[in-house]
């Protein structure tokens, strides 16, 4: 009985891997594969080739393409919130500066995984209905945050926009653009580029500064 026990405990162990973190070089592996051949074309054979393991060991992580792709876009949603969330609480209670906090986070994101924001732009399409409604309802939580900040800021008279909605709408929609058309060999840094955006959002807000 202990020797049955101890190779059912073997068999529970994820497969030995040929190359750098199994998991890690899994979902490296896929999202550029997924970026460029686009989700029906990526054969899961090319990502397990790629990441250097065996079908055996990616199965053992991940049931096949559907469950990478999701996982994929899942990691790369909860990072985005957790940039957002930080840089918000550092921000302190003032709503300008949670806004602003908020707008630099995002674009920060956009361009640090531009590949995975590509990536949730184009494959969303292909999550199965339940998987799908899923990641939509998490994803819908930020715009619902930003236009919380964006409320409080015109309850507390520190914004006078009379439509919210629709800056919401453009403040969101403009930061999730960068990740189509930001290029590291171009003019503008990123600090630049941040500081600009940070300046439209509270403009779109119609914030009021101290001497307004």
């Amino acid at each position: 009985m202990a020797k049955r026990g101890t190779a059912d405990a073997a068999e529970q162990q994820p497969p030995v891997v040929t190359r750098g973190n199994g998991l890690a070089a899994i979902m490296r592996s896929a999202r550029d594969i997924f970026a460029e051949r686009g989700y029906h074309a990526a054969s899961i054979r090319d990502i397990a080739k790629s990441a250097g393991v065996s079908l055996s060991a990616l199965y053992y992580y991940h049931d096949g393409k559907q469950e990478l792709l999701h996982a994929l876009l899942e990691d790369a949603l909860a990072d985005c919130f957790t940039s957002c969330q930080t840089a918000m609480t550092a921000a302190g209670d003032d709503p300008a500066a949670r806004l602003g906090a908020f707008v630099r986070a995002t674009v920060e994101y956009r361009i640090r995984r531009q590949v995975d924001s590509l990536l949730a732009l184009r494959e969303l399409r292909h999550l199965e209905p339940e998987r799908l409604q899923r990641f939509v309802e998490r994803r819908d939580a930020l715009p619902k945050l930003l236009r919380e900040i964006i409320d409080d800021g015109v309850a507390r008279g520190v914004f006078a926009t009379p439509y919210p909605d629709e800056a919401q709408r453009a403040i969101l929609a403009m930061c999730n653009a960068v990740a189509q058309w930001y290029q590291p060999s171009g003019d503008l840094s990123v600090t630049d580029l941040v500081e600009r955006y940070v300046h439209l959002s509270l403009t779109l807000a119609e914030h009021r500064t101290a001497k307004s």
